[in-house]
């Protein structure tokens, strides 16, 4: 359900990439220590050591397909009120990465970001309830959560305000059998 995020090439190219020389540890701690890799940043995480930022670390996870630590990353941000990595969480249980496909939580991460005054999290709330996914359908309201979101200046709610709320203006139609609530 995460329809954008814009990060520079560079930047994931530094992040994925890993230490250019070997790390030693010493008497005296790490010589050329990983400081740009997710494990590192994971270490650091565990140990309280976080960097507002650090969700970027997330993001470089899952486009590598490491899902286990993105949503360490990314759970860990949404318990702070980061609402860029509760949007996130819901695209990983949503599509099942890093653990079983699970549209409850996913609608409830989209939830608890719409509830934080978070656009992205609104649209994506609407979305769910317009498709009844994770959530018992309820078209009035969805709609609802779409004007607010488009209110907001969300440009893909806006779009499907314009539609008259036809999901297949945000939907591939690839993606259809997913949000048949028949399936279920």
């Amino acid at each position: 359900m995460l329809h954008r995020c814009v990060l520079a090439a560079p930047l994931i190219m530094v992040l994925l990439a890993g230490p250019a020389v070997a790390t030693s540890e010493t008497d005296d701690g790490f010589h050329n220590p990983e400081n740009g890799s997710i494990a590192h940043f994971l270490r650091r995480m565990e140990a309280g050591d976080v960097d507002p930022m650090g969700s970027v670390f997330g993001y470089a996870a899952a486009k590598s397909g490491d899902y286990t630590s993105a949503r360490k990353i990314f759970e860990y941000f949404a318990a702070r009120g980061n609402t860029q990595a509760m949007t996130w969480m819901s695209w990983l249980e949503d599509n099942g990465f890093g653990g079983p496909e699970n549209a409850e939580a996913a609608a409830s991460w989209d939830r608890m970001a719409m509830e934080a005054g978070d656009h992205i999290g609104t649209f994506n709330y609407g979305l769910d309830l317009l498709r009844g996914r994770g959530v018992a359908q309820d078209i009035l309201k969805g709609r609802q959560m779409i004007d607010r979101a488009a209110a907001m200046g969300e440009k893909s709610a806006q779009e499907l305000k314009a539609a008259d709320y036809d999901l297949d203006v945000v939907t591939p139609d690839a993606d259809n059998w997913k949000y048949n609530p028949y399936l279920y």
